[in-house]
C-alpha cells in the first residue's frame, strides 16, 4: 500500500471512529499539495501544523500531505526551511483539500538559538550534526555514479533567460504596445519581479553513457532547439555555449560546484564542517528510509558558500534524498543578485543507489539592488531510464566524448511535444514564436547594432564591419597623433572568403600605414567557426615596438597604449608578408604551418649598428625569411564563438603549444639561417575556497648565430595597465636571450582575507598576487660584447647600453592587488627584484586594469 493510500486509509478510519462513537463536532481534514510558487514542482517534506497545537504533518516526496484533528482549528500554517511561512484559514470541522503555494524567504537562514535567549556555542566536537555530515562525506564515493561498472540514462533540459523585475511603466512603453504578449506575469515576491520579459529559451535531449574500466564517457545530443535571432546581428551559438557555461550541472557530490567563474564549496564536499555550521532541524518518519532533515548556514557570509538544507537517508547509505541550496547576500559575486539550487534523488530499483532524478537552477543578475531592473536565468534538468550494469562495447565511446547527432537541430514539433519530459517547459514553447516577434522589431535591432559595437567594437554596414572603434585614435612618439580606419567582411559578404584591411596615419612621421589579408575557408562557414580550417594571405607595413607585450594582449591600436612611463623612443617600420595554413581537428588539436618574410626598418632613437673595418657601421635593416609550425592541444577547451571573433573561455585544463620556426639564408633576401622553438603550458588551478591560480611555464632555444633583433625580446610593459602576461617593470627592448625558462603565477584570492575585516567585507574587495621570474641567458656566438661583427646592443643617448643579455641572475618581479573596485577595477602594486642598476628602470610601480568577472 502506497503511503498516499495508507494516509487515506487512516483518515477514513478515524472519521468512521468519530462518527460511531457519537461525536458532536466533526473533525478538521485538510489534504492537498506544497508546491513552489515559482516553477510550480511539488516540494517535498514540508512541515504543516494546525496553528496554536501540536499536530505536524510532513509532505511526501510528491509533495502531498494529509492533516487531521478533532479539535475544530481555524488556521494551517506551513513552514520550509527557505521558504517564508504561510498561514492559511481553513473551515472548522470539516474535510477539505487545499493546494498551497509558497515561495522562497530572501532573508538569510539564521543560526538556532537556546530557548533561555542565549546563542548556543557552535562547536564541531560531540555535534550530532557533524557527525551526521562526516558520515554523508565518508559515504561519497559509494553513492557517487562514478561507483558503478556503467550506467546510461537519457537527459532532457530545459534553459531560459529573461529581463527581469520590469516595471509596469517599463511594459506598457509605447514601444511594447502591440508586443503585450511577450511578458511572463508571476507573483510579485517571487525572484524576477511581477513582469519577465523572457528573451532566450534552449531545449536539448541526450543519451548519457559512463564506463569505469577503463573510464570513459559519452554524451550523444540527439536533439536541439533554441530560438534564433538576426543572424546579422547576434550569434545564436555564442548565446548558447555563454548560457550553457552560466547555468552548469550541478553535482553535489563534487567537492566544487562551479557557477559562471566561481567555484563553491559543496555542503558535502570533504573539508565542509571546516566552512558550515550544521544543524539537526527535523526526522522525517514518513518516508521509508527514514530522513534526516539537515540545515546549514556558512561560518563566514561573504565566502564563495551555500546556506539551505539536506535531506540524508538513514539506512546506513547517508545519500542525499533531496537538497535545496541558495547563496545569501553578502556572498562575494559580482552581478549575481540570487542563486538557487533544487535537486532531487530517486532510489535505483537495481542497485538501491539514489540518483539525481531531476535538478532547477534560478539565477537572478543585475547591477543594481535586488528589485531593480536585471535579468533572470533559469535551468531544468530531467533524468529518466536510468539503468546500471549494462556494459556497452567500445564503438559507443569511440570518438569524441561529446557529440551531436547531424539532424539534432532538425527535431519536428511532434517529436518535442512526445519527448519533453518536464511539464512546464510545454508552457514555454510560445517563447520561440515570441522571440521572433521581439527579432523583427526595428527598437530591438537598434539596442542590438548598439551593444554590438561597444561589446566586439565594429559597426556593421551590410556585408562588410568597421571598426574597431577603440584603435580609431592612439598617439606614440614617433607618429605623434594617429588616425586609423578599418573594416572586414563577414558571413553575409561570404562563407568561404574573409577580407580585412585598414588603412592609418601618422601625423608626426607623415606616413601611411596599412594591412590587407585575404583568407579563404575549407569548412565553408567562416575562419573563426570550430573548427578551423582555412589558408591566409596578408601584408601589413606599419609601426612596432621591439618586445612590447601590450600588443599581444590586445592586437590593435589601443587608446591606452597612448599613455606610457620612461622613455619611450625605440620603434620600427616593419614589413610583413605572410602566408599561412590553419587546420584544427575536433579533439582541439590544431596545427598552423606558415612562411613569412619579416624586414624590419629602425626608426628614432633604435639604431642597428656593428663594427666593419674596426669601424661602428649603420644596417639600414633586418630581413629574415622563415618557415613556422604552430602545434596547439586545448583538451576540452571551450569558448565563446562569434561571427567574426572567438575567444577562449579560461577553465581547469592545461593548453599546450609548440613554436618551431627554421629561418632561410637567402629565400626572398633571407639574410640568416637559423632555429627557434618555443613552448608553453597554461594551466588554470582551483582551489576552492582559497581562490584560483593562473600559471604558465615557457622555455625557448634558438641555435645558430642571430643579431639581436631576431633572438627572443623579453615581452615587457611600459603602459600603467597591469599585463598578466609581461613584466610589468621592465623597459621595452631590456633583455634578450637564445635561451631560457619562464614562469609566471597570478593568483586570485576570491576576497579570503578581507571577507573576514567588518565593514570591509561590504566592499566584496579581492586580493591578487603575482610572481613572475624569467631565467636565461646568450651563447657567445650571439652575444655582441663577443663578437663585434653583429649588431651592437642599444644604448641611449649618453652611449649608455639599455640592452642586456640575461646573466646568471633571473629577473623576478612580483606584486600584490586590490581588484573588484566598483566591480570593474583591479589595481596592483608592483615591485622589481633584481637588475636593479640598469639605467631608466623603475623599482616600483602602480598598475590598473579593467576587468569584468563574476
Amino acid at each position: 500500500m502506497s503511503d498516499i493510500q495508507q494516509k487515506s486509509f487512516c483518515v477514513f478510519i478515524g472519521l468512521f471512529l468519530c462518527f460511531t462513537l457519537g461525536v458532536s463536532a466533526q473533525g478538521t481534514v485538510v489534504s492537498g499539495t506544497v508546491t513552489d510558487s515559482r516553477d510550480k514542482n511539488p516540494l517535498p517534506y514540508v512541515t504543516l501544523s494546525f496553528k496554536g497545537s501540536k499536530i505536524f504533518a510532513k509532505t511526501d516526496n510528491q509533495g502531498k500531505f494529509s492533516i487531521s484533528s478533532a479539535t475544530p482549528y481555524t488556521q494551517l500554517q506551513v513552514n520550509y526551511v527557505g521558504y517564508k511561512t504561510r498561514i492559511l484559514s481553513v473551515v472548522p470541522s470539516t474535510t477539505q483539500v487545499i493546494n498551497v503555494r509558497i515561495s522562497v524567504e530572501s532573508q538569510n537562514l539564521n543560526e538556532v538559538t537556546i530557548s533561555s535567549g542565549k546563542k548556543a556555542k557552535y562547536r564541531n566536537k560531540d555535534n550530532p550534526a557533524v557527525e551526521l555530515i562526516r558520515k554523508v562525506i565518508e559515504h561519497k564515493p559509494m553513492n557517487r555514479m562514478q561507483s558503478d561498472v556503467a550506467v546510461e540514462f537519457q537527459q532532457y533540459d530545459w534553459m531560459q533567460f529573461s529581463m527581469s523585475n520590469l516595471s509596469d511603466k517599463f511594459k506598457n512603453k509605447k514601444i511594447f504596445k502591440k508586443y503585450q504578449f511577450l511578458f511572463d506575469q508571476q507573483d510579485s515576491t517571487e525572484v524576477g519581479g511581477k513582469n519577465t520579459l523572457p528573451v532566450y529559451f534552449r531545449e536539448r535531449l541526450s543519451q548519457n553513457y559512463y564506463r569505469k574500466n577503463p573510464e570513459k564517457t559519452k554524451v550523444i545530443t540527439l536533439a536541439d532547439k533554441h530560438v534564433n535571432f538576426d543572424e546579422g546581428l547576434v550569434d545564436n551559438n555564442a548565446i548558447g555555449v555563454y548560457f550553457a557555461r552560466m547555468y552548469a550541472d550541478v553535482n553535489i557530490y563534487d567537492n566544487n560546484i562551479v557557477f559562471t567563474n566561481s567555484q563553491f564549496l559543496s555542503p558535502i564536499a570533504d573539508g565542509a564542517p571546516a566552512f558550515y555550521k550544521f544543524f539537526i532541524t527535523d526526522t522525517i518518519k514518513t518516508h521509508q528510509p527514514n530522513l534526516i532533515e539537515l540545515s546549514f548556514i556558512p561560518r563566514n557570509p561573504n565566502a564563495l558558500l551555500f546556506e539551505g538544507k539536506i535531506y540524508i537517508t538513514m539506512d546506513g547509505k547517508y545519500a542525499v534524498q533531496d537538497a535545496f541550496l541558495k547563496i545569501g547576500k553578502g556572498v562575494n559575486v559580482n552581478f549575481v543578485r540570487a542563486l538557487e539550487v533544487k535537486l532531487n534523488f530517486e532510489e535505483d530499483s537495481t542497485t538501491g543507489k539514489y540518483h539525481l532524478s531531476k535538478s532547477h537552477l534560478l539565477e537572478d543578475f543585475g547591477l543594481g539592488k535586488e528589485g531593480g531592473r536585471g535579468f533572470k536565468g533559469e535551468r531544468t534538468v530531467v533524468i529518466k531510464d536510468y539503468k546500471t550494469g549494462i556494459v556497452r562495447p567500445d564503438s559507443v565511446y569511440k570518438g569524441l566524448s561529446i557529440v551531436t547527432a547531424p539532424d539534432a537541430e532538425k527535431k519536428s514539433d511532434q517529436f518535442w511535444a512526445n519527448n519533453r519530459l518536464d511539464t512546464l517547459a510545454k508552457d514555454k514553447i510560445k517563447i520561440y514564436g515570441n522571440i521572433d516577434s521581439l527579432s523583427q522589431m526595428k527598437s530591438f535591432k537598434r539596442l542590438m547594432d548598439v551593444m554590438s559595437f561597444f561589446f566586439i567594437g565594429y559597426k556593421q554596414f551590410g556585408p562588410i564591419e568597421v571598426g574597431p572603434f577603440y584603435s580609431f585614435y592612439s598617439y606614440n612618439n614617433l607618429e605623434g597623433f594617429r588616425g586609423r580606419l578599418g573594416g572586414r567582411t563577414t558571413t553575409q559578404f561570404s562563407t568561404r572568403w574573409y577580407l580585412s584591411a585598414y588603412g592609418a596615419y601618422g601625423f608626426k612621421d607623415e606616413k601611411w600605414k596599412g594591412s590587407g589579408t585575404a583568407a579563404y575557408a575549407f569548412n565553408n562557414k567562416s575562419i573563426y567557426t570550430f573548427p578551423q580550417d582555412f589558408i591566409r594571405a596578408s601584408f601589413q607595413r606599419d609601426v612596432d615596438i621591439p618586445g612590447d607585450a601590450s600588443k599581444t594582449i590586445v592586437p590593435e591600436d589601443n587608446f591606452s597604449q597612448s599613455f606610457r612611463r620612461g622613455v619611450n623612443d625605440l620603434f620600427l617600420y616593419d614589413d610583413f608578408y605572410r602566408l599561412e595554413w590553419m587546420k584544427e581537428y575536433q579533439s582541439h588539436f590544431s596545427f598552423n604551418l606558415s612562411f613569412r618574410k619579416w624586414t624590419q626598418n629602425p626608426a628614432s632613437a633604435l639604431i642597428y649598428q656593428n663594427y666593419q673595418n674596426n669601424v661602428l657601421t649603420n644596417v639600414g635593416s633586418v630581413t629574415s625569411s622563415e618557415f613556422n609550425l604552430d602545434l596547439r592541444y586545448a583538451p576540452n577547451e571551450h569558448f565563446y564563438q562569434g561571427k567574426t571573433y572567438r575567444e577562449r573561455i579560461i577553465e581547469k585544463y592545461p593548453v599546450f603549444e609548440l613554436n618551431i620556426s627554421q629561418d632561410v639564408k637567402g629565400l626572398f633576401g633571407g639574410q640568416y639561417a637559423y632555429q627557434n622553438i618555443v613552448g608553453t603550458i597554461d594551466k588554470r588551478f582551483y582551489l576552492s575556497q582559497f581562490g584560483r591560480t593562473d600559471v604558465r611555464l615557457e622555455f625557448g632555444y634558438t641555435s645558430g648565430r642571430v643579431p639581436f633583433p631576431l633572438l627572443n625580446i623579453s615581452r615587457a610593459n611600459q603602459t600603467y595597465d597591469y599585463e598578466q602576461y609581461a613584466y610589468n617593470l621592465m623597459n621595452f627592448l631590456e633583455f634578450v636571450d637564445d635561451h631560457h625558462a619562464s614562469i609566471n603565477i597570478d593568483h586570485n584570492f576570491n576576497g579570503l582575507i578581507f571577507n573576514h575585516i567588518p565593514l570591509v567585507n561590504k566592499l566584496k574587495l579581492r586580493e591578487y598576487f603575482s610572481f613572475k621570474a624569467l631565467y636565461g641567458g646568450l651563447r657567445d656566438e650571439n652575444n655582441p660584447n663577443k663578437d663585434p661583427s653583429l649588431l651592437q646592443f642599444q644604448t641611449n643617448s649618453a652611449g649608455v647600453p639599455v640592452t642586456y643579455a640575461l646573466g646568471h641572475t633571473p629577473y623576478i618581479e612580483g606584486g600584490v592587488g586590490i581588484g573588484n573596485i566598483f566591480k570593474i577595477i583591479r589595481i596592483d602594486y608592483v615591485r622589481r627584484f633584481t637588475y636593479l642598476e640598469n639605467p631608466g628602470v623603475s623599482k616600483n610601480g602602480i598598475r590598473g586594469r579593467i576587468q569584468f568577472e563574476f
